[in-house]
């Protein structure tokens, strides 16, 4: 599928990494790309400096706001994931009737091979490295692209008949496409996030529902059969549904019983692995692998060649990250876990007495769940950023009161290594969003791993 952008103006709404790699790929199709960057902090300078040397001088710079002017010359928009789809500027946008695609859409546009697209709550980074190792690992060309950190649309002209693109992709991400067609999509689960963006939970799980969008019989989508929202809609997905559990043993599909992975056809179960030949810790990894097993089957992998990978698979970074023992005490980074829904696996992950680190950035979630998986786990919860008095009150309400608050990042963690004996594990997992203390998650999770890194042993 390729559009004809040639010669026409195209708004590319957001400088960040999606906006970058928009504009290469649109400035390389022989079109007119403008980017409105409405942060005014951001200067045109800073922007032009991100783009490509072979990119600055073509591509208009508007930081601020757009003139109905401007905006009356333009034939489509291409907004950044971070950008509402009700922001003021896109509605002015949808008043005129100009097209809006998000990056995914414009790239898939363009790009060529077969797609694997993965969604879901939580698991998505680790899920989509995993299967992008092995895709590699049989078709020799792949791709790992989206929410993963590398653009879609950077990388979308490269691709050719033969290659495979594995794409991490988001609800903001999927709130506009049109030709988007995976052939192989994924839905790991659905818990409430995200709601300050989507407002409710019904229209958040139609977004995550969006990436069978064009998908028939002749595709598949692999399904968590545990849970809600994602097992009903097997029932009207669009594709051939495969379902993994780890807590039922299905007649079709993949399931954990007791250690063992298990693969069923019309009730006939095959085992195809044991946990404890993975690196990665956690139930939530064992329905990771699950899932990419299903999609990497769907893709014609061998068995064997997946289960190879598998097996040299370490964690993804900042998603329940191993990172040392320091003076008997276990540190692990879990900065991903961003929701609470990501963060209870995190907890369920550890097998020592465990002091957690939470709060953060508040994204409107409900920490009830979160907290009631501590369980006899959590010995101390240490508290900070702009959430830390709402976990706090939801504590209290759990009958938990053994946590602390701290003004800084720094404190947290120094009163966490003063805290923990011998035997104990730190556990970063905050179940909220970074942005009140740091840049993004990444930057969070390396602080840590710097901290821990420079204890003496």
């Amino acid at each position: 599928m390729t559009a004809d952008l040639k010669g026409k103006k195209v708004l590319v709404i957001g400088s960040g990494l999606s906006g970058v790699g928009s504009v290469n790929l649109l400035n390389k199709v022989g079109a007119l790309p403008v980017v409105l960057e409405e942060n005014t902090k951001v200067t045109e300078n800073d922007i032009r400096n991100k783009l490509k040397e072979e990119d600055r001088k073509a591509t208009k710079i508007i930081v601020g706001a757009i003139s109905d002017e401007e905006l009356d010359e333009i034939s489509l928009t291409v907004p950044s994931p971070g950008v509402p789809l009700d922001a003021p500027t896109v509605m002015r946008i949808k008043e005129k009737n100009i097209p809006i695609w998000s990056e995914i859409e414009l790239a898939f546009n363009f790009a060529k091979g077969k797609m694997v697209a993965i969604t879901g709550t939580n698991g998505k980074t680790t899920t989509t490295t995993l299967v992008g190792e092995i895709m590699k690992a049989h078709f020799g060309k792949a791709y790992v692209v989206g929410n993963i950190g590398v653009s879609y649309a950077e990388a979308a002209l490269e691709m050719t008949d033969s290659s495979v693109t594995v794409g991490e992709i988001s609800s903001f991400q999927l709130e506009a496409v049109d030709n988007f067609h995976a052939n192989v999509s994924a839905i790991l689960n659905i818990t409430p996030d995200h709601l300050n963006r989507h407002h409710t939970m019904e229209c958040y799980v139609e977004m995550k529902e969006n990436i069978t969008h064009n998908q028939t019989k002749d595709d598949t989508c692999v399904l968590n059969y545990d849970n809600e929202y994602t097992r009903a809609f097997g029932d009207r997905c669009p594709a051939k549904v495969v379902f993994f559990s780890s807590h039922e043993k299905l007649s079709n599909g993949l399931f954990l019983d007791g250690e063992d992975i298990f693969m069923a056809t019309a009730g006939n179960a095959m085992k195809i692995m044991n946990i404890h030949d993975m690196n990665l810790v956690g139930i939530c990894n064992v329905e990771n692998v699950m899932a990419a097993i299903a999609m990497s089957l769907a893709m014609d992998v061998p068995l064997a060649t997946i289960l190879e990978v598998i097996r040299g698979f370490k964690a993804v970074e900042h998603r329940i990250e191993f990172v040392a023992t320091k003076r008997g005490v276990d540190y692990y980074n879990d900065s991903k876990g961003t929701n609470p829904d990501a963060a209870i696996q995190g907890v369920r992950a550890m097998c020592k007495p465990t002091i957690l680190i939470g709060g953060g950035y508040d994204k409107g979630s409900e920490y009830d769940e979160w907290i009631e998986s501590f369980g006899d786990k959590i010995k101390l919860l240490v508290l900070i950023g702009q959430t830390k008095e709402k976990i706090a009150e939801c504590a209290k309400k759990h009958g938990f009161e053994n946590y602390v608050f701290k003004d800084t990042y720094e404190e947290a963690l120094e009163f966490c290594t003063e805290s923990a004996n011998p035997g104990d594990a730190v556990l970063l997992s905050p179940a909220c969003a970074s942005w009140d203390m740091f840049p993004n998650y990444e930057t969070r999770g390396k602080r840590f791993k710097d901290y821990v890194n420079k204890l003496s042993d």
